[in-house]
């Protein structure tokens, strides 16, 4: 072949994959009972900009911007840097990338933040596309809204002053534990110890501030939010095995299954790319390594 030849393939070759993205999605069968399970994304994604015609995915490109439930009070996950006045951690990435994968450009993001108890009215009302807020795939939810596959696995466990005695959940019988109102975190805190007393807040620095004025003996709730408040107050440690398993999704619209395999399809690359890794190590390295979860789908 000439080099004439060459250098035509090789634009042909380039000009292909500028109009879309292939999507090689793990082909992981659900059983009909998990919730875990999500839209399998399509084959590949269309290219920033050049969302198909008809598609939610347009709409939010016509808009101009993605609108992103995200938490603000959970340090390394979603939390206001002082230095910078911007939102930063690893949910915060994760909505970079879903601006990125539709506009080309991550800046095309307007970030809601949300408490626990507002995600899902939020996503029902149309007020966001999508909230990526530690907000963990089960059941009930899903009955509600939709999620995307699973992109972090946490695990609950304790969080408490440094000189407590307590080790796990069940050491917390008589004692009051902090959660958010509207968390999974404290339905588990009552499931895992009926006998502990369950103190609930609209966020979780306010378990902190309950914690540090000893108004509350523990915070229980996931261990990466945990891992974060211990590193604002040095005084607490994290405590006990996992009693949980954690399984966080993006959640969406019922309304939206176009936008949840377009999401889905947007992860799959993140997790393959080094993306979703160079994420987690800079904000959860310090709690061992971890790889990507594996995306379970439905047809």
């Amino acid at each position: 072949m000439n080099t004439m030849k060459k250098s035509a393939l090789r634009a042909f070759v380039a000009g292909a994959m500028l109009l879309c993205a292939t999507v090689v999605a793990p082909s992981f069968a659900a059983p009909q009972d998990d919730p875990t399970a999500s839209l399998r994304p399509a084959a590949s994604l269309p290219r920033p900009m050049a969302m198909p015609d008809g598609t939610t995915m347009r709409k939010i490109q016509e808009r101009g911007r993605l609108i992103v439930g995200v938490s603000q009070d959970k340090f390394a996950i979603g939390f206001l840097n002082p230095l910078t006045n911007e939102l930063e951690g690893f949910d915060i990435d994760m909505a970079k990338a879903m601006a990125k994968a539709i506009f080309g450009d991550e800046r095309k993001l307007q970030i809601v933040a949300v408490s626990s108890a507002e995600r899902i009215p939020l996503i029902q009302a149309g007020k966001v596309d999508m909230v990526i807020s530690t907000f963990t795939i089960n059941a009930a939810r899903k009955k509600d809204i939709q999620f995307s596959e699973v992109y972090y696995l946490s695990g609950q466990k304790i969080l408490v002053a440094k000189d407590s005695p307590a080790r796990s959940i069940k050491d917390l019988s008589g004692q009051r534990v902090c959660a958010p109102k509207g968390s999974t975190s404290a339905k588990n805190i009552v499931t895992a110890n009926p006998e502990a007393k369950l103190v609930e807040t609209v966020e979780f620095t306010d378990c902190l501030v309950q914690l540090q004025l000893g108004k509350v003996d523990a915070i229980s709730t996931d261990d990466v939010i945990l891992a974060g408040l211990a590193k604002q107050d040095p005084l607490t440690k994290v405590v006990g095995p996992n009693f949980t398993a954690e399984p966080y999704g993006i959640g969406m619209s019922k309304e939206q299954p176009d936008l949840v395999r377009f999401v889905n399809g947007v992860l799959v690359q993140l997790k393959g790319d080094g993306t979703w890794k160079r994420s987690y190590d800079k904000w959860f390295g310090a709690m061992g390594a971890q790889e990507p979860p594996k995306g379970i789908y439905v047809d």
